[in-house]
């Protein structure tokens, strides 16, 4: 593609985009350009009259985006130093910026880029903001990159911050040892914290390095965006598409086949709607019924203790859990959860399946999360300490989650906010960051998740007299893990019209639909029952 205006892409199997944030996001490549060409000709210049040699200045457009454009600081020092044939001590990257090594360099120029910036604040590009939007509200995650360590700083200035789920800068570059691009180990890192695999997620970027990062990475679609003429460059590196301006670009995720289609709630028949079918299905097997709680049994609260459950629904569960199996699987600590639900015999799954217990008490073979408990505590005093003067949040530690709650905050400090929750967050590569219904949470960045843990309990039943097929009721983020989990094998019912797309197969509208689908439930296995 050429940049032909409002060109479709057919791309079903797409569940996250992940943007370069120089020149693709925002415009800051440019600053970047005129901070090393301050740097590097000061420094050429003061070398060639050290060493009576002519001056060749740098060239702010082809030498930025051979040697330095996409690389981490550092490498782009020493790949441009190396064009020149100038060999430095490398130093350490405490160097101070006047010290002549390749870390001082380094600095210097970080400091020269900290003054352009002050001078020209970055603004983002209103194209690439609209698609970025168009992305989300079609359910497709999205991540920011940048070799930059002051990415973050960076995209609030712009006012994006928030149009990203997951963000892997400079920082996190250092602190993980990554490799530069044409190296794909940012892009790997940013598809890891989103939870996708790389051939399920879209690249798209501006260098030559970085399509290469892309296309050597596995992504299922790497994007050139081609500004400087490079097109064909751009594509010969592995590009799938070039566009001039991601305005040229629509992304359409099509569908599946009928078992894996993500679609938005809206075109979902109403489970109530479908009973018949639903019976069919269930028909000769033993269902397990997994429930979500807050949105799905509860409506959503300003106060999480005041999500009381109606006993009209209790009354119902009970019902229902003396015909078949029934999982109550929420994001709440597990005594929480058991608490606010009080009925005894049902399995309680807390913390979104870290924290397992049924009648007899625990599970065994858990423990998973653990080792992070320190880096939760961690995590939990800083929040409280940093989020203290924001009105409207309030810090939750639960056993193995740390919440960040924003349902009472204004507006206008999401920014801030998100800021500072990702300073935190950058602190303990060992968390992962989720987000929710005005929520943030830091969990163990382990492969768990709420559908995991549901499979995990399938085997555990060991239900061997029937086929089983599990149903599972929820309405937020967290519980597409677990729709995608059964897509194949049960029944996904998803409650309300979340923002994004779903797994599940069928709707509810609200709570009170819930609690007279569970009756119909009931019902129709008590008569199996006779």
């Amino acid at each position: 593609m050429t940049g032909e205006r409002d060109r479709v892409i057919d791309a079903p199997d797409i569940d996250a985009v992940i943007f370069d944030m120089d020149s693709v996001v925002s415009d800051t490549a440019s600053i970047h350009a005129m901070a090393w060409k301050h740097l590097f000709d000061q420094y050429l210049k003061q070398r060639a009259r050290q060493n009576g040699e002519p001056f060749q200045p740098f060239d702010a457009d082809s030498d930025y985006r051979r040697y330095l454009d996409g690389k981490p600081r550092y490498d782009g020092v020493k790949s441009f130093l190396e064009s020149r044939g100038i060999s430095l001590p490398y130093g350490n990257p405490t160097d101070a910026p006047d010290r002549e090594t390749v870390c001082g360099l380094g600095n210097r120029k970080d400091r020269y880029f900290l003054d352009h910036l002050r001078e020209r604040p970055p603004k983002a590009f209103p194209s690439s903001v609209k698609f970025i939007r168009d992305v989300r509200a079609r359910g497709v995650r999205t991540a920011v990159i940048s070799s930059s360590q002051n990415c973050a700083d960076i995209l609030e200035a712009a006012g994006v911050g928030d149009l990203f789920d997951v963000k892997v800068d400079g920082v996190d570059v250092g602190k993980l040892g990554l490799k530069g691009k044409p190296d794909p180990a940012i892009l790997l890192e940013a598809a890891k914290r989103l939870g996708v695999e790389p051939s399920r997620a879209m690249g798209i970027e501006v260098t030559l390095a970085g399509v290469e990062a892309g296309y050597r990475g596995g992504f299922g679609l790497v994007v050139g965006v081609d500004m400087t003429g490079q097109g064909e460059r751009l594509k010969e590196r592995g590009a799938h598409l070039v566009v001039h301006d991601l305005g040229d670009l629509v992304i359409n995720r099509g569908s599946h086949s009928a078992e894996t289609a993500a679609s938005a709630a809206e075109d979902l028949p109403s489970a109530l709607d479908r009973r018949e079918e639903i019976a069919q299905l269930i028909e000769s097997s033993v269902p397990v019924v997994f429930l979500d709680y807050d949105g799905t049994l509860t409506r959503i609260v300003d106060k999480p203790p005041q999500a009381l459950l109606p006993e009209e629904t209790r009354e119902t569960m009970v019902r229902l859990m003396a015909c078949c199996p029934v999982v109550i699987m929420s994001g709440r600590d597990l005594n929480d959860v058991r608490n606010m639900v009080g009925i005894e015999g049902l399995v309680y799954a807390g913390s979104h399946g870290f924290d397992i217990a049924g009648p007899q008490g625990p599970y065994p073979d858990q423990g998973r999360g653990q080792q992070f408990l320190p880096a939760l505590d961690g995590a939990e005093a800083e929040l409280k300490r940093m989020l203290e003067d924001i009105p409207g949040v309030w810090v939750e530690r639960k056993r193995f989650a740390v919440a960040v709650h924003y349902r009472g905050m204004e507006d206008r400090y999401m920014g801030e906010l998100e800021h500072r929750v990702n300073k935190v967050y950058e602190q303990h590569p060992e968390l992962r960051r989720s987000t929710g219904k005005k929520i943030f949470e830091l969990r163990p960045d382990v492969d768990w998740d709420k559908g995991k843990a549901l499979l995990w309990l399938l085997e555990t039943f060991e239900l061997h007299s029937s086929p089983v097929i599990p149903l599972y009721i929820g309405d937020d983020l967290t519980d597409e893990d677990a729709f995608q989990a059964i897509r194949d094998r049960g029944i996904g019912i998803v409650v309300g019209q979340p923002p994004h797309r779903t797994a599940a197969r069928y709707m509810l509208q609200d709570p009170a639909e819930v609690k007279a689908f569970l009756d119909f439930l009931a019902a129709l296995l008590e008569r199996g029952a006779q």
